[in-house]
Formats: structure tokens, sequence, C-alpha cells
């Protein structure tokens, strides 16, 4: 696990001196991400260089995006970066201030007079004040401190770029296996376990009550077939993931799931779900019966088919 490190006070930029360094949000982690981590990784062996991860701390989408969903929190995206095979990661504050900057600018207060040995990013890659800096400028900037720039080609999946704007696309139409595809793993999200309505207690189906903020909630409304990881043991789950049309008007916007063969106290607890196959829409039912039996029949479906 490399070693993390914030620019801020008490920061050394030696850090970069002739390392290798990939440059990005990487919200996600996907394929075309760790295709780009893993050439830079390459090359600083190759030159018995350091390997360093350079990230945001907050998804600059975030701030100039409303309604943004992000795939993966900030500090989870941050410890999939530093399992990534790197040295280390940097993260830079994302403020205000670094927005405003000139490309020519925010390179030159992100790494001073530190030559970096290379630099890896997607040829896509755009930085500074409005997105204004493309690679072409990355490499004006590279050639008079004598830093190389590898600029990637998109990894892709079925003829098409592998983007992290493609996989929330997907997990917003509920296509999990899709997003499975493109990530390189299941889509999965993380939660403390709250207290919901009760009403599945009552209908003798109990399940975990997770509160997401909006931004965190990129899988569409619907029920899915998964895996939940609770206390380092992993349980087929069906999962409920929006608010229920039987129960609009009492409920919140959450997620519930069902975790088959667990017994005990949830609550207060961390939670992973893990998101692989989609069921069925959200609907309303005519009556509680059926309610419980279309359940019912989801969490046999998971029990056989997981």
């Amino acid at each position: 696990m490399a070693q993390v490190h914030r620019i801020g006070p008490g920061f050394d930029p030696a850090l970069f001196e002739d390392a290798a360094c990939a440059f990005g949000v990487f919200d996600g982690v996907h394929r075309g991400h760790r295709a780009i981590i893993e050439g830079m990784v390459a090359t600083a062996r190759a030159e018995g260089a350091s390997a360093v991860v350079m990230t945001f701390d907050v998804d600059p989408d975030e701030a100039f995006a409303p309604g943004f969903r992000k795939l993966m929190a900030n500090e989870a995206r941050i410890e999939a970066l530093a399992a990534s095979g790197a040295d280390a990661v940097v993260v830079l504050p994302f403020t205000e201030r670094l927005s405003r900057l000139d490309p020519q600018s925010f390179l030159e207060r992100t790494f001073g007079n530190v030559r970096l040995g290379s630099m890896h990013v997607g040829h896509d890659f755009r930085f500074g004040h409005g997105a204004r800096g493309t690679v072409a400028d990355l490499r004006m900037w590279a050639d008079k401190a004598g830093t190389a720039v590898y600029a990637y080609e998109l990894e892709e999946q079925g003829g098409q770029p592998i983007t992290s704007t493609r996989i929330r696309a997907a997990l917003a139409a509920g296509d999990v296996a899709e997003a499975a595809a493109l990530l390189g793993r299941p889509y999965s999200l993380a939660a403390t376990v709250a207290h919901g309505r009760g009403e599945g207690a009552g209908f003798g189906i109990r399940t975990a009550n997770l509160q997401v903020p909006d931004e965190l909630r990129a899988v569409g409304d619907g029920v899915y077939a998964g895996y939940a990881l609770v206390g380092g043991q992993r349980y087929k789950a069906a999962i409920n993931v929006g608010v229920p049309r039987t129960f609009e008007g009492q409920a919140k916007d959450n997620i519930e799931a069902h975790l088959l063969g667990f017994e005990g106290d949830l609550y207060g607890r961390p939670l992973v779900l893990d998101f692989v196959e989609w069921l069925r829409p959200q609907r309303a039912f005519a009556s509680t019966e059926e309610l419980v039996a279309t359940i019912s029949g989801n969490i046999e479906w998971v029990r056989d088919n997981l």
C-alpha cells in the first residue's frame, strides 16, 4: 500500500524529483485509469524512478456540475489509488483559487521548480481554469522542464472508450453488468446501516437500510442481486435502490438490502454492497401479499443464481 501525501504545510515537493507521475481525478479507478497507472509504474521501474499518482482531494465536477454523481467517495478513491501499485499518492487540495489558475500557472504552482521524469495522462486530459489546458499545453511546459509526456489512448470495451461518464450512464440505467465490465469489478458502495421504516421486519424480511447521499448514489432505482460485505463476511443480498413505490410519501430515498443467511444486529455497522445483476424496476403493488410474494421471489433468485 502506497503512502498518501497531501500537498500543504510540510509537504516536500522533492517527492516529484525525477519521478514518473500519473495525474488525474480517476473517479472509479476503472480499467482505463489502471492502464495509465500501470504504464506509469512500468516506466518508473525501467528508469529506477519513483512511481507517483497525483489526484485531487475532491472531484472538480462536484463544484462545477450540479447534481453530479460520482462513482466513489473521495477517500475510497484515494485508498484505491494507494493500492494501485504506485510508490506514493499525492493529494492536491482543489480550491477555488486553484480552479482559477490558467494552465501554465496551474503547472507552475503545482510542481514549482521540481523536474518530473515523466508525466502520464489520458490523451483527453484537461486541466487549468475552464479545463482549457490540453496535452499539447502539457507538452509545451514539459519540454522546457525536460519532462517526458506519455498520453495514453483510452482503453476500449465493445468498440467504445472506457470512461467514468460511460460507467455513470450504465449505472443510471441499471446496467450494473456493463458497469462491472468497464470497471473491471462490480460496482460497489459503502455506508453505515441506519434505522429504516420497519416494514420489512413486519413482513418477515429484515433489511439493512443505508442512507446514501445523492452524490454517491450513481446506480439507478430498481431491485438488484449482489453481495454484502459486513464484518469481514460476504453474504448474498437482494438490494432495493430508491423509494419503494408502495410507500411513496412515507419514505425517503434510500438503499435497502436483505442479507441471505445473516443473523444479528446491523445498526450502526459499516456495510459494503456489490451490485451484480439488475432484477426489476421499482413498482407499486396492489396488496401487501403481492409485495411480499414479489420480494420473496427476488430473494429466491439471488439464492439460486449467485
